[in-house]
Formats: structure tokens, sequence, C-alpha cells
């Protein structure tokens, strides 16, 4: 048998491998370049990037779970023009793919920033974070209803130089529906989940553990809902899914492939172990070796329901 194939392919951009990292839990890359060689990875998605800088929720904005944390980090961030100008630079030269993740409160934040972005090389995709759960005021209803998800995918699509890839709220009635409206207004692909709604109290002193009460939950906990969401969309659009939620080793990797997802983002997982993507990938490798298997592509979509 040849060596293993892992590269796959989404809108038309190929990657080295299915594992990227998810956007809120990397930085803008470099915070982890010291840990990893990042050039191994198949793609890093950077934290979201809004119209102008983000100081965030004030602290504590963070709280473990079991299973899993909670965060309302409530979008912190530089801003598009500091993110082109210093961050930018770094993510040039790494050898992987590099995909921006965008957030917005109204459809003219996220054309504004996207025109910024527009005639930069060194990007290959953008997400379009329309379903973060844990700002007041943010742009979780453009996830939660598919006329306005069609309208906003539309409008952006209209303007973007790069394939685009909203990422999709679990926190919906029909997550199916949700999907097939972005892929007729123009998505190229789809993300998800994005971080279920939750919170946390102390019992002793009464108090919320996070500032903004509510914020995202992800780890291991929300693995299942995750699981189940890609299973749903993958049967109702044609476009790549890339999982997101829970997801810690290569094997939970193998699972969203063959749930129907063609790629997957590491999220909290990096937290507990800042090299669980580089240990993914070269367990993949063993994984197809092993099971003679010469291309990871030929188990998307492959699960056995019956």
């Amino acid at each position: 048998m040849s060596a293993p194939n892992l590269k796959v392919t989404i809108a038309g951009i190929e990657f080295a491998n299915p594992i990227l990292t998810a956007s809120g839990t990397f930085g803008y890359g470099e915070e982890f370049n010291e840990f990893i060689d990042l050039s191994r990875l198949g793609g890093i998605v950077t934290k979201s990037i809004t119209r102008y800088e983000r100081m965030g929720h004030p602290p504590p904005r963070t709280a473990e779970t079991a299973s899993g944390m909670l965060n309302a980090i409530g979008l912190a961030n530089v801003g598009v023009d500091i993110y082109i100008e210093e961050k930018l630079p770094f993510l040039r030269n790494l050898g992987c793919r590099i995909i921006v993740n965008v957030a917005g409160f109204e459809i003219e934040d996220y054309l504004y920033v996207i025109d910024k972005l527009n005639g930069h090389p060194e990007i290959d995709m953008i997400e379009l974070n329309i379903s973060c759960p844990n700002v007041k005021g943010d742009g979780l209803e453009f996830s939660s209803n598919p006329e306005i998800a069609y309208d906003c995918v539309h409008k952006v699509k209209q303007v973007c130089d790069f394939p685009l890839m909203p990422k999709l709220s679990p926190n919906v009635s029909d997550i199916k529906v949700i999907a097939k409206a972005c892929e007729e207004a123009g998505a190229d692909a789809l993300s998800m989940i994005n971080t279920l709604f939750g919170m946390a109290i102390d019992p002793f002193t009464r108090k919320v553990r996070l500032s903004n009460i509510v914020g995202g939950l992800s780890g291991p906990a929300i693995k299942p809902t995750a699981l189940a969401a890609v299973y749903k969309a993958a049967a109702v659009v044609k476009i790549p899914i890339i999982g997101i939620g829970g997801i810690m080793d290569y094997r939970d990797v193998i699972e969203f492939l063959l749930a129907g997802a063609t790629a997957v983002q590491f999220g909290t997982a990096n937290f507990i172990q800042p090299d669980c993507t580089i240990k993914a990938i070269d367990n993949l490798y063993k994984y197809l070796l092993e099971n003679s298997i010469e291309d990871i592509n030929d188990l998307i979509g492959k699960v056995i329901t019956t």
C-alpha cells in the first residue's frame, strides 16, 4: 500500500490534511508558534475580526464545567485595520491555509470588514461568524432565521473575493433549514457548530460565574450535538462541511468525517493540550495505514446507519 493521502479539498482549495484550529481558541496563530509546527496544520482559523477594536466582556470570561468550558469573551479583538497591519504578516508564509473569522452586528459590518480583507492573497477563506451566542446585541439572529441567514450570506458573497463559509449555531429549531438557506445564498462551505448557550452559578456565593451571565458551552460535552448537526446538514447540502464541537483527538475526527464532514476544527482541546492537532494528524495517518485506507476522503459520509 502506498502512503495514505490526508489531503482534502474545500471550495476548490486543497488542504494538506483535515485538521484545522477553531476561531477563538488559537489566537491569531502566533500564540501557538512556540508549541507546534504550524506548517503541519491543514489550516488556522483566526479569532473573530470586527469592524473596530473590541475590548470584550470584563472578567470573569471563562468558567470550567463538567466535560467542557463556558466562555463569554465578547468578541475581543484588535479590529480589522490592526489585524491587517500587525497580524496578517505573520500568517503570510506559514505553509498552511489561513481562514479569517469575520463577525458583525449588522450586515454593513460584515461588508466593511470583507472589503478591507479583499486583495490580501495570504487569506484563503472567510468564516462568516453569524452565530456567536455570548455577545449582547450580536448577530446570532443571522443564523437563527433562514430568511435572514440567506440575506446576510447572499449580500456578503456578492462582495467577497474568497470562498465563504458561514458558521452555524446549534441554538436553532432546525439546523438543516439554516444550512440549506446558506447554500442557496451562495455559501461555498459550512462550519458547524458554534457553542451552545450555557451558564454556571457558584452554589456557595450564589453568583454567576460569567460577567455576561450567559456564555458559550464548548468541549466534549457538546460533541454529540455537533455530530448530529453535521450529519443532518450533510443530508441536505452538497457543499463541504467543517465539523466543530468537542473534538479532542483523531477518533473524534474520524467520527465527524463519517458523519459527513470534510474537515474539522480543534477548539477547546487547544487549551488542554497545545499539540493536540499535531498528534491528531500523526494518529490519523497511522489509523489509515493500520486499516489499509489509501485516501482519507473515502471516510467522508460513510457512517453505517443500518
